[in-house]
């Protein structure tokens, strides 16, 4: 049954339509000076007008009024990778960066260039890598085993790092099962991390599972699990097989370490309405 039939609704996203002075300016201005490599005006004269650059789009409306009392208004801008080239370009493109980039107290990094109408431009991404707290060392009692952790390891990690809210311990056993290779950190014969690879065999595999107890967390730890990991796929993977996994933002830098580089990527979540199974 498809989504249209099944009534779900589904979101695309979402685009501010901003009041401005003149559209064909503040137009050229996104464009030439903020980069944005998309755009159009409708109109002529043109009195509406947009940018666009990959999943960002925003629109104007001329609206000289309403613009002058809108002066001051912010629109919050996600940068997924390579914050500080943004950052860069638009001080060479001279923009007005009235606060610099730099680590937020609410876990990102970002810069604010104030636009010709005189709107704030966030632009944030995940921190700075520089301003990161310092790992401690290694504790030398530290172990990284090749296997798959055992049901009762398994689920005291996932406890541990909260991604136990949803989890459902009748697959378990299918869970641990699937992986064709696995490692874990133990420490005085107590599994403190783990990770796992999913694969085909022959021309994908999927990192999955990457946790370390948060006892043990910014020592390396997780490292550790990777180099293992990594060090296994360099001597059995199929030359150019694809490697992937999913992580959040702030996690890019430490992947980066591991030869992993972001791309484009979809998800999708199964929901199933009960007795709808075919």
């Amino acid at each position: 049954m498809s989504n249209e039939e099944s009534g779900e609704l589904f979101l695309s996203h979402v685009e501010p339509v901003l009041a401005v002075k003149n559209v064909t300016e503040t137009v050229e201005y996104w464009h030439q000076s903020l980069g944005f490599p998309d755009k159009w005006t409708w109109g002529e004269p043109p009195n509406h007008g947009g940018v666009s650059w990959q999943g960002v789009s925003i629109q104007f409306s001329q609206s000289p009024k309403l613009a002058s009392v809108s002066q001051g208004n912010s629109i919050f801008i996600r940068v997924k990778t390579n914050l500080q080239t943004f950052y860069h370009f638009h001080k060479d493109k001279n923009a007005a960066i009235v606060e610099p980039l730099e680590n937020k107290p609410w876990g990102l990094a970002g810069y604010t260039v104030r636009d010709i109408n005189g709107y704030y431009v966030i632009f944030a991404g995940p921190p700075l890598i520089s301003d990161q707290p310092k790992s401690e060392p290694t504790p030398e009692k530290v172990r990284i085993i090749s296997r798959i952790p055992t049901g009762k390891e398994y689920f005291t990690l996932i406890s541990a790092v909260g991604w136990d809210k949803q989890y459902d311990h009748s697959l378990t056993e299918k869970i641990l099962e699937a992986p064709v290779h696995g490692v874990v950190a133990e420490h005085e014969n107590q599994v403190i991390g783990c990770a796992l690879l999913l694969s085909d065999e022959a021309s994908f595999y999927y990192v999955k599972d990457v946790m370390v107890h948060p006892d043990w967390q910014g020592k390396h730890v997780g490292s550790m699990l990777m180099k293992e990991l990594a060090a296994w796929l360099d001597c059995n993977a199929p030359v150019n097989a694809y490697v992937g996994l999913f992580t959040g933002e702030n996690l890019a830098p430490f992947y980066k370490q591991f030869d992993f580089a972001p791309v484009f990527g979809m998800r999708r979540s199964v929901r199933r309405i009960e007795n709808k199974k075919r």
